[in-house]
């Protein structure tokens, strides 16, 4: 049970691994495109993180942080910049694309977030850390900044983005707010800490809700233009598929993937766009809610990863242990013994948890022109 109890820990603690800081903050290179914006404000965890964790001295010393390790950052920094990648972020490919710079940390001192913000951070959850803790699940390395405790850190950033709260409507309703993804950690709670697929689905309707009410206090704000994206297909992530395997081959649909992790996902991207849809019939054209499809658009790579340039869709490009997921707890990208593939454009995964920054800029693709949002950003 001590085993057990470690392993899924260490499970867990793969969304906010690392052990050095090293920042990159750049402007976005010169072929980005016009500006549309004034600003894009993001919230979310370690799939849009650029840093938050970083700047937290004392959640980055207590957890081991190998995405603070080479070989992140390989592809385009060239050094780990705290991004869970081998490179960019889907937001850092919809800042340049919008004209935008690269979003600094909203925790990093002396930053400049008149163009924007970055209020993700590893770990992040949809649920409060005092909720998780009343069903048992009241681990640190779920209290780093749910989606509550992000809106306050991006309220205690408008007086230096836009002065007061009159002046801030004007300049809000004229940028871009990415509201996630979340809420994939709280599933992470949950299944690596005991909960069955059952049970778990039981507070998705707590997940989905907390982030309902996250757009309407953004709306309240200011905001107009807000993307939600929906959740990844779980089931065909390498962690889940090695630390939560199923005896019963039925459990595995045809590409690999475990079938009720998935429909774990399905059911709370449904109820997400139902919730969402609910917030539009409230405020009609005030607000401009774009669902951003990322279960979709994975399961699209997935079926068919030689369209889209790829040969390895469900291994991880950084790790250990080989085919045919590439993935072991004590020897994760950024730790000793695991290694990085020379290819990572070909793959899916970059370190058995995170995609590569070639899915990162194709996601973005999708968001901005279709047909993976709806209604598309650029629309």
């Amino acid at each position: 049970m001590a085993r057990r109890t470690t392993s899924v820990t260490a499970a867990a603690g793969l969304l906010i691994l690392g052990a050095s800081c090293v920042f990159l903050l750049s402007a976005a290179d010169g072929d980005g495109g016009t500006m549309r914006y004034n600003a894009m404000f993001n919230f979310g965890d370690s799939l849009s993180d650029t840093g938050n964790l970083c700047v937290n001295k004392s959640a980055a010393e207590e957890l081991l942080l190998t995405f603070a390790n080479p070989p992140y950052g390989m592809t385009y920094f060239g050094h780990p910049t705290c991004r869970c990648s081998d490179g960019r972020l889907v937001v850092d490919f919809l800042a340049k694309s919008l004209g935008l710079p690269f979003l600094p940390p909203s925790k990093l001192p002396g930053a400049d977030f008149r163009k924007g913000a970055n209020m993700a951070i590893v770990g992040a959850t949809a649920l409060d850390f005092d909720f998780l803790k009343s069903i048992g699940l009241g681990y640190p390395i779920w209290n780093n900044g749910a989606i509550n405790v992000q809106l306050q850190w991006f309220r205690d950033l408008l007086p230096r983005v836009c002065g007061t709260q009159q002046s801030c409507r004007p300049y809000l309703a004229k940028s871009l707010f990415l509201l996630g993804s979340i809420g994939g950690n709280d599933y992470n709670a949950m299944l690596f800490f005991g909960f069955n697929v059952s049970r778990a689905k039981s507070y998705t309707p707590n997940v989905v809700d907390n982030i309902a009410a996250a757009v309407e206090r953004l709306i309240e704000l200011g905001a107009v233009d807000i993307v939600v994206p929906g959740t990844l297909p779980i089931g065909c992530v390498a962690i889940y598929l090695t630390i939560l395997p199923s005896g019963d081959k039925s459990d595995y649909d045809e590409h690999g993937c475990l079938k009720p992790l998935n429909d774990l996902a399905t059911y709370h991207n449904s109820l997400l766009q139902d919730r969402l849809n609910r917030v539009r019939a409230r405020h009609g054209p005030a607000a401009r809610i774009m669902y951003a499809d990322y279960y979709a658009y994975a399961m699209d790579m997935l079926r068919d990863p030689a369209r889209f340039g790829f040969t390895a869709p469900v291994a991880a490009c950084c790790g250990a242990g080989g085919p045919p997921y590439n993935f072991q707890l004590d020897a994760r990208c950024g730790m000793k013994g695991a290694t990085a593939c020379g290819d990572p454009w070909r793959h899916e995964s970059w370190d058995g948890v995170h995609p590569t920054e070639a899915v990162n800029r194709l996601v973005a693709d999708g968001w901005l022109r279709g047909p993976y949002c709806h209604p598309p950003i650029l629309q």
